[in-house]
C-alpha cells in the first residue's frame, strides 16, 4: 500500500523499489496491478513463493509444546536445540525442515536464541567468594 501510494505520488519505480526496500520488479508487478485493478486488486494479490508447510494452528501447537520444555518430550537437558525443534516438528506434524530452516520458524514465533550461562547447579557462591578473598 505504501508502494502505491508513492506511485500515485509521482515517484518512479526505482525510487519506490529503494524507499519500500523490494526490488524493482516487484513494483513493477504491483504498478500493473494497480493499473488493471486499483488499491483493492493490490490488497487480494497472491503472494509468492512456497505456501508454508506449517498451519497457524501447527504453529500454535509447536510452541506449546516448546514452552513445556525438552524434557517432557524426552530429552535430557533443558536447552532446545535446533536438532532437537526438528524432530519435535517432525514427531508433531511429520513435516521435516532443515536445522537453519528451523531458526526461522523459531524467530516467527518471536524465540531467541538463548545461551545457558555455563555454572555448575552445584556452585557455592559462599565458598566462591571466600576463597577469592
Amino acid at each position: 500500500m505504501e508502494a502505491a501510494r508513492l506511485l500515485r505520488q509521482g515517484l518512479s519505480q526505482s525510487q519506490v523499489a529503494r524507499a519500500v526496500g523490494v526490488h524493482r520488479q516487484s513494483v513493477s508487478r504491483w504498478t500493473r496491478e494497480l493499473a488493471q485493478s486499483g488499491v483493492r486488486g493490490l490488497r487480494k494479490a497472491k503472494h509468492s513463493g512456497r505456501p508454508p508447510k506449517l498451519s497457524a494452528a501447527q504453529l500454535g501447537d509447536l510452541e506449546r509444546a516448546l514452552k513445556r520444555g525438552p524434557e517432557a518430550f524426552g530429552f535430557v537437558s533443558g536447552l532446545w536445540t535446533a536438532g532437537r525443534v526438528r524432530e519435535l516438528i517432525e514427531y508433531r506434524t511429520g513435516v521435516r525442515y532443515h536445522e537453519a530452516h528451523v531458526w526461522r520458524i523459531l524467530r516467527k514465533l518471536n524465540w531467541t536464541c538463548q545461551r545457558p550461562r555455563g555454572r555448575a547447579l552445584e556452585r557455592d557462591e559462599a565458598a566462591i567468594r571466600g576463597w577469592k578473598r
